[in-house]
């Protein structure tokens, strides 16, 4: 009882997109994970746009389905969005280190040197 796995294609339109995103200065990494798309073919992708090698489903059709700006603003906004959740993240965690010595109670500088201030 095997399942027969099948292959995703996608379009030249939609490939395009994605090298653009990462030649904008996105990781591969972060645009793999919001189009949903593996980072090997992503990367992959990217190395066959930099030799013009580039080739999607319905590349020889013209009947391809094409992506509407609506899709490509999408994608971007997506990606953007995890840009910005993964900041946020990052400044949580620094915060969260930073205050830990308050939180303990302890200044930071004083403890070393508790006999020089009185305590």
């Amino acid at each position: 009882m095997t399942a027969r796995q099948v292959r995703a294609q996608y379009t030249q339109e939609f490939k395009m997109e994605a090298v653009r995103q990462v030649r904008a200065g996105q990781a591969i990494a972060v645009v793999a994970k919001v189009l949903g798309i593996p980072k090997a073919s992503l990367g992959n992708w990217v190395r066959n746009a930099a030799k013009g090698d580039l080739s999607g489903a319905g590349a020889d059709d013209n009947k391809g389905a094409k992506v509407s700006p609506e899709q490509m603003e999408l994608a971007r906004l997506r990606a953007e969005n995890a840009r910005l959740r993964m900041e946020r993240d990052i400044a949580k965690k620094a915060a969260a280190y930073f205050a830990q010595d308050t939180l303990r109670g302890t200044p930071y500088m004083v403890y070393p040197r508790r006999a020089s201030f009185g305590v």
